[in-house]
């Protein structure tokens, strides 16, 4: 069975770069160890140990791979292969598929070999761009926003936070749109249609009036765009009243997806600002303007970096900074939260939602799925990692809906959201999961008692041998110890008890 975790988690690799053409590969030999890498950074450690051979070249080798490494000697790569054979091997329940027909789904009537597009900007910018992300894998693209305004971009234009395992966990950027032609723009449709007739090309537009959004509509269903989204999101116009600015306001949105609707006969998908309260007022006026779907969600409008010496934010522009657009993993929830939404809204059934908002794993893309998106649209992950994260999306997501019995990734669509409730009143309150602790995988830290002590309600303590001790009596079993341990040695129990019950310390 996949684990609700990773089986080896990140952390044990982090000194891993991740390289281009990696040493480790030409050190070895027998294997490709980075693939083997790759796999478990993005939580397909059960795809990868399928993959290994019944004799395990890694037992008994010297480790080449290990002193070739770019960082020689800090990534303990023998160690995390024999750990992908020895333990992650053996819990294999279901084979990897031999095929990738349950990805196969649809974007509005529009076949897709599998759910994952690069979603609208520089990843998917210029042909040879687009070219080599079809030859990676990558059932779509929605191209950069077209437009007749003049674009002139900013340097530097992105920062980031990093998290503690040095990627990037949060991304901020302060691009516009597309600075070619609308000329030159369409000749790309044309190639990319004419050279990957199978491929989707969803073409993101924004336009100032009526007429320039029904004129970029058709002249992209006339040059081969297979479908259009509209840009109601971008944070990070210059001129007042577009991108964002539209997505705020219902009637503006309904209206110019109208317009759009008259210049095309293709489909129309809205793609909407996560800069509101509530992102059901402006998915109603695209559905009513004719939208045939929607795309959610658009970065967050951020300020990233308060330099302590200059005073100015990040990216900083000849002294100079502004508001900008938060997107990576760190959106994540905030974007799961405005898809939920979206799905559970009666008035948009039988919408095509395609969802994005930090998207790095398979397992990030079914979440997604689970609340209602229907098509997984990617980019702060791929400027991270590039074009080949989508073997590992892929492959995730296709052992996952062979364990589960799926012939389709379209029968987990919308999975989640009779569980999901839009506010907290609906929750039981009358029981306590108290938490279960793993004393071999314990090594007395004691992160849980600080945290239980200083931050919850002070339900543990430390025997002698350094292990923690449960106060029932003082428990209420929100699971904070569960969350900071750093050996993933606390789980919730999964067994309930009556309050009264643990309070008399009878359950602890």
């Amino acid at each position: 069975m996949i684990p609700n975790k990773p089986a080896i988690p990140r952390s044990d690799m982090l000194r891993c770069a991740l390289c281009l053409d990696a040493p480790c590969d030409a050190a070895c030999g027998k294997l490709k160890p980075s693939s083997l890498l790759r796999s478990i950074w993005f939580d397909n450690e059960q795809g990868a140990a399928q993959g290994l051979n019944e004799n395990n070249p890694c037992l008994i080798c010297p480790a080449p791979c290990e002193r070739a490494c770019v960082r020689a000697g800090e990534v303990p790569i023998r160690e995390l292969i024999n750990r992908l054979h020895y333990q992650v091997k053996p819990e294999c329940e279901t084979k990897a598929p031999q095929n990738e027909d349950r990805l196969k789904c649809d974007l509005c009537g529009i076949p897709l070999e599998n759910p994952f597009l690069l979603s609208s900007s520089v990843v998917a910018s210029t042909y040879d761009m687009c070219e080599r992300a079809f030859k990676a894998g990558w059932a779509g693209v929605c191209f950069k926003t077209v437009c007749k305004l003049d674009i002139h971009e900013a340097s530097p234009r992105f920062s980031a936070i990093s998290g503690s395992d040095g990627g990037i966990m949060g991304f901020k950027n302060i691009e516009q749109l597309s600075d070619h032609s609308v000329a030159a723009n369409m000749e790309i449709f044309r190639r990319l249609k004419q050279n990957f007739p199978g491929k989707v090309i969803l073409a993101s537009i924004m336009g100032r009036d009526e007429a320039e959004w029904e004129e970029l509509a058709r002249l992209c269903q006339e040059n081969g765009a297979d479908a259009v989204e509209l840009n109601f999101s971008c944070p990070n116009m210059a001129e007042d009243g577009l991108g964002s600015d539209i997505g705020q306001v219902p009637e503006l949105v309904e209206r110019f997806t109208r317009a759009a609707k008259r210049g095309c006969s293709i489909p129309v998908l809205a793609k909407l600002t996560p800069n509101v309260a509530n992102m059901g007022p402006a998915a109603e006026a695209a559905r009513r303007g004719g939208a045939d779907g929607l795309s959610a969600i658009n970065t967050i409008k951020s300020i990233v970096g308060v330099n302590p010496h200059t005073y100015v934010s990040s990216p900083a522009v000849h002294g100079h900074s502004a508001v900008g657009g938060y997107s990576g993993n760190a959106i994540k929830p905030i974007a799961l939260r405005f898809i939920a939404e979206l799905g559970k809204d009666p008035e948009l059934k039988g919408m095509h939602i395609s969802a994005m908002g930090g998207v790095e794993t398979w397992r990030d893309a079914l979440e997604f799925i689970l609340l209602g998106g229907a098509s997984i649209q990617v980019t702060t992950a791929v400027m991270q990692y590039g074009y080949r994260i989508i073997d590992e999306l892929k492959a995730g997501l296709n052992l996952y809906l062979a364990e589960k019995g799926f012939d389709s990734v379209k029968q987990a669509v919308g999975l989640g959201l009779d569980a999901l409730s839009s506010t907290t009143d609906t929750l039981e309150r009358d029981t306590v999961v108290f938490p279960r602790f793993i004393k071999e995988r314990c090594i007395g830290c004691g992160r849980c008692v600080i945290s239980c002590a200083d931050g919850g309600h002070q339900a543990l303590r430390l025997d002698k041998s350094r292990r923690p001790v449960l106060n029932g009596k003082n428990c209420v079993g929100c699971h904070l110890c569960v969350l900071v341990c750093p050996q993933q040695a606390i789980r919730g129990s999964g067994k309930r008890f009556a309050k009264a019950s643990a309070q008399n310390g009878e359950a602890g």
